[in-house]
């Protein structure tokens, strides 16, 4: 279960068991269930009412799968996982997808080491600082936009058709209709697959920047772009057409 899943559940037990508290409290409301036909009444009321939303919410939270976010709006590492996780229900996509998930987390670990260990070799004030961490930006957003367009994409994916054609269902199209379907799930496996590829190789670049960084002992700005892990860096962006998806 997500974080925010699970803040939310704990919300919604606290806001029950909170309730409850001020109605039956005789320091507060003090509603006896023993008492006037009434106080018994309401007191039964709300202790119902109060197992229904337990009931629902812990239904809703734990076992019920969550809307799709629009990728539009997806922003947070959370947001991410939550939306990539919606297709690991899928067969043909669970292992990839999988790797898609531990790749945000490698990436969240990452960022925030050589985050800090700038902060260890440099002030955040010098230069050299503001040129190591705009490149992590950078690439970061790339990688990013890699999962988006991974999910743009998948959410056109349709788990029916996709059986029906993989020769797992029987299918009643013509062998022509059949094998241009093929080739078009085969499209969305394979855009799928290279771009997990390519978040990889962002992984393994960011792992030689870190390896790079450590090694320095003084450094001029001038010499950061020389760095060869800053221009394999600088050449896997160029390369990327990334704001076409």
């Amino acid at each position: 279960m997500s974080v925010t899943r699970t803040i939310k559940l704990l919300g919604l037990i606290l806001g029950v068991a909170a309730l409850n508290t001020v109605v039956f409290s005789p320091g507060f409301i003090g509603i006896e269930l023993g008492g006037s036909a009434l106080s018994s009444a309401i007191g039964a009321t709300i202790l119902a009412a109060s197992g229904i939303a337990l009931t629902y919410g812990c239904y809703a939270l734990l076992f019920k799968s969550p809307a799709a976010l629009p990728v539009k709006e997806i922003k947070t590492h959370e947001d991410y996982v939550e939306a990539l996780s919606l297709f690991r229900r899928i067969k043909v996509l669970e292992d990839d997808m999988s790797l898609a998930l531990h790749q945000l987390e490698r990436m969240r670990k990452k960022k925030n080491t050589l985050l800090d260990i700038l902060k260890q070799r440099f002030d955040p004030a010098e230069l050299s600082y503001k040129k190591f961490a705009a490149v992590i930006q950078e690439v970061e957003k790339l990688f990013y936009l890699n999962v988006r367009s991974i999910l743009n994409r998948l959410r056109t994916f349709d788990e029916s058709e996709f059986e029906s054609v993989s020769g797992r269902k029987p299918s009643t199209l013509s062998q022509e209709l059949l094998q241009a379907r093929k080739s078009l799930y085969g499209e969305y496996l394979s855009f799928t697959k290279q771009s997990l590829a390519t978040n990889e190789e962002i992984l393994l670049k960011l792992d030689q920047l870190l390896l790079e960084i450590s090694r320095l002992d003084s450094l001029e700005p001038g010499d950061i772009d020389g760095m060869p892990c800053m221009q394999e860096i600088d050449a896997l962006i160029k390369q990327t057409p990334y704001y076409k998806n």
